[in-house]
């Protein structure tokens, strides 16, 4: 077999090792076989073209255009001219197919189903990738840049998938691409002459050439050796590396209570860290499946806990007795029978992982069988777990009411009890009057305090300016809602926090609940709830209703029917009646909202829920220039341009991750924070110049930046930290440096265009970092490689030259 042979067969073997990391992200897998066999056919017809010849790049055309009749037969052969050739037709269903495709891929969590539009967009992801490698490594000869479509396919199912590649699918990927460059490399020695095995010579036979006294090591075998004992480091030191732990209600987690094998029970009834933990967990490990016979499950929260003391320094749980679990639960208080309501069914199973002691249930209950020793707490119906009981691996049935209030029942609202009223509207002396002014000011004009509930929904979810962000710090303490009304960033738990408190300053009875949002459909009709579904909300009371849920937090969970004021005000919603049968399988069509809330109106979204409808005609699909430019962007998509922008989220968490507990750790991340914000603003347009002293160059990125008042301290307070690392005899470490470096980014992003955002995000300038690094890499291995061939020859050529003796 000839060298490019081997190589274009390594080159095929590559693709398919690297695309096996998207195996687990769709069942069944027999697209796997059918992209196999197309690329197999294509590097078939790279390798009849290169032995004509012809010129490189047409070479390349020949097979991208035997690739597309390949996608042809098999995709849209009835649309085809002759069942083969591609017309105007054949893009368009292939417009229509994607974008079945990417639909499917948004509406179904991980595996998700083998429908035409995925397994079109798996297959000729696979084939475009296997071109891209096949033209660099054999076409070109040049196999250390096919790396990049390679990472660029196992990046894609790295990020799709909800806990990351596992290691086995990146021990085949990084093993194609060994095996591709040392195929390059037996390749490249070939060309000097025969490559040998380096087998030890036998007696009475002659030498290979090779060998050395205690047997013969060639260098094409040094290379595997190399490549297997790096893949093995790679495998084995992050295991040995410290880990994470999890966060809210992950049961792996340490601190909140005790557990069997080293995973201990948290319990949810002091969430502000934890609850954050959990939302920037890398690892969005499942805790809790569930299938249910309700018809819509996007109001279906799983409550865990509610939070109902607020002492001025955090939310917690009141210590209230319990009971034994009743047969029937009570009905809700407050709930009048005039209020529409049904029951609905759900089967929920929690994972192995996921042991605390609260049970996560459809709020409210009024039905629960389950195994074990579980408690009942009355007022904030929920189950809690006796004498050590966690919900690890448990399974169990819950019966739930569905209640569907009008606004104008929610407006008719009679004054609450004395006792919920006394209890729950109940505030700390500490808390800053601006929560109160606040609250006063956003509710100026309403009527009633549905109205007033509503207007605080609104103000934190759509119209205050507010964005979500896990990374900012929870904080505690009476000035903490404060500090969330003024820097108007945070994550759920700062708006319900917020919100709760506001309207308890409004004299209206409110407590903050904790769970998990309804989570993700799965191809069997299932809902899986990951790590990252644990949410925060507040409850409001309304007397006829009774604890009613809201939902301030912008870009999570749902806002109710009854706070859209599109909402029918003379009739209830039938979306949660139950089907007769105790599951129900997703539609195949999306579901569309009866009203699109605030939030998504503020960001320009609520398009439509049907493809056809969105289109007009139904019939006809996308215009033909449409489907071509859909064509090429994907094609385009799942290459390179990706891979910078890939590459600068990472290096960036990297930079500002962990600080580490020595000296050097502190130094070292206070550099790479500098690095940082250097590197953002060369993204920006303002090149580094590493002549320049720290102070210096922070003066220089706040005048070309233009920053404002904020950004340039936070750019000031890091030069200062770099001066003092670097000149300092015991540099210490400097706190919020992650957040002056966002803070920065944040000023940047303000004082440049939409373009020069849109570069620095997609095409980020820093990214050349890394193709330097490659080349400096590249050379110093061509180098190495270089002396240790040529040193080779010399040892082997020294024995066979003439001694002085033998010339005499």
């Amino acid at each position: 077999m000839s060298g490019r042979a081997r190589l274009a067969l390594c080159a095929t073997a590559a693709t398919l090792m690297a695309s096996g990391a998207l195996l687990p992200l769709v069942k069944p897998a027999t697209w796997f076989v059918q992209a196999a066999i197309l690329l197999a056919l294509q590097s078939g017809v790279g390798a009849l073209t290169r032995r004509v010849p012809l010129a490189r790049p047409v070479t390349v055309a020949v097979q991208a255009l035997v690739t597309l009749l390949l996608l042809t037969l098999v995709f849209a052969r009835e649309r085809a001219i002759g069942g083969v050739i591609p017309g105007p037709d054949v893009f368009r269903e292939f417009g229509l197919l994607l974008e079945a495709g990417g639909n499917d891929v948004g509406r179904y969590a991980i595996p998700a189903p083998l429908s035409d539009g995925i397994r079109l967009m798996l297959v000729g992801g696979v084939l475009v990738i296997g071109l891209a490698v096949d033209a660099l490594a054999v076409t070109f000869r040049t196999a250390a840049p096919a790396g990049l479509p390679l990472l660029a396919l196992y990046s894609v199912a790295a990020g799709l998938s909800g806990d990351g590649a596992g290691w086995l699918w990146f021990l085949l990927a990084a093993a194609g691409y060994l095996l591709l460059l040392l195929a390059e490399g037996r390749d490249r020695l070939s060309q000097w002459g025969r490559v040998f095995g380096g087998a030890a010579r036998a007696p009475g036979r002659i030498s290979g050439g090779l060998e050395t006294d205690k047997g013969a090591i060639a260098p094409v075998r040094t290379g595997r050796r190399i490549g297997a004992v790096a893949l093995g480091i790679a495998l084995v030191v992050p295991l040995a590396l410290p880990a994470l732990d999890g966060g809210l209600l992950d049961g792996t987690g340490g601190a909140g209570g005790s557990g069997s094998g080293g995973g201990g029970t948290i319990s949810a009834v002091n969430p502000l860290v934890a609850l954050q933990d959990s939302l920037n967990e890398p690892d969005d490990r499942e805790v809790i499946s569930y299938k249910t016979n309700a018809k819509e499950t996007e109001n279906l929260y799983l409550r865990i806990v509610s939070l109902d003391q607020f002492d001025g320094t955090a939310w917690k749980t009141t210590v209230r007795s319990i009971e034994d679990v009743p047969s029937r639960l009570e009905d809700p208080p407050g709930l009048y029978p005039d209020v529409p309501r049904s029951e609905i069914q759900t089967n929920i199973s929690a994972a192995d992982r996921y042991a605390q002691n609260w049970l996560p249930m459809p709020y409210p209950a009024s039905e629960v069988k389950i195994d074990g020793r579980w408690r009942y707490e009355p007022v904030g119906r929920a189950l809690v777990g006796d004498r050590g009981q966690t919900t690890r691996g448990a399974q169990y049935e819950v019966k739930s009411l569905v209640v569907q209030p009008t606004a104008e029942q929610l407006a008719r609202a009679a004054q609450p009890p004395k006792q919920i009223e006394e209890e729950f509207t109940r505030v700390p002396d500490t808390l800053p009057s601006v929560v109160s002014s606040e609250a006063r000011r956003i509710t100026k004009g309403a009527s009633n305090d549905y109205e007033k509930a509503v207007k605080l929904q609104d103000y934190f979810a759509s119209e205050g300016g507010f964005t979500y962000n896990t990374q900012v710090r929870a904080g505690s303490g009476p000035t903490a809602i404060a500090r969330f009304l003024e820097q108007k960033e945070g994550f759920c738990v700062h708006f319900s926090f917020a919100m709760a408190s506001m309207a308890r300053t409004l004299d209206i009875p409110a407590r903050v609940a904790v769970g998990f949002t309804p989570g993700a459909a799965q191809a069997d009709g299932s809902m899986s709830v990951g790590l990252r579904d644990a949410h925060a909300w507040p409850e409001l009371y309304f007397e006829g209703v009774g604890w009613t849920r809201f939902e301030p937090t912008p870009n999570r969970g749902t806002l109710p029917d009854y706070t859209r004021p599109e909402t029918p005000s003379d009739g209830a919603s039938d979306s949660a009646v139950p089907e007769p049968s105790s599951s129900s399988a997703p539609s195949d069509e999306p579901s569309a909202s009866a009203s699109c809330p605030p939030d998504q109106q503020k960001q320009g979204g609520c398009a439509s829920s049907s493809p056809a409808a969105a289109g007009g005609s139904g019939g006809a699909g996308p215009p033909f220039g449409m489907i071509v430019l859909v064509a090429l962007g994907a094609l385009v998509v799942l290459g390179v341009p990706l891979l910078p922008m890939l590459w600068r989220k990472r290096i960036r968490a990297v930079r500002l991750g962990s600080s580490g507990r020595t000296e050097a750790d502190a130094a070292a991340r206070t550099l790479d924070a500098w690095l940082e914000v250097t590197d953002t603003a060369w993204d920006h347009g303002i090149t580094p110049d590493d002549s320049q002293t720290p102070r210096k160059a922070a003066a220089r990125i706040v005048r070309i930046g233009e920053l404002t008042a904020a950004p340039a301290e936070s750019v000031q307070r890091l030069a200062a930290a770099v001066e003092q690392v670097l000149y300092a005899p015991r540099p210490q470490a400097t706190a919020g440096l992650a957040d002056d470096v966002r803070r920065v980014a944040d000023g940047l992003r303000a004082t440049t265009s939409r373009p020069a955002r849109l570069r620095a995000t997609l095409a980020p300038r820093s990214a050349a970092r890394v193709v330097w690094a490659v080349s400096d890499r590249w050379t110093a291995f061509k180098t190495r490689w270089s002396e240790r061939v040529a040193a080779r020859w010399a040892a082997l050529r020294k024995p066979s030259e003439p001694s002085p003796q033998q010339e005499g």
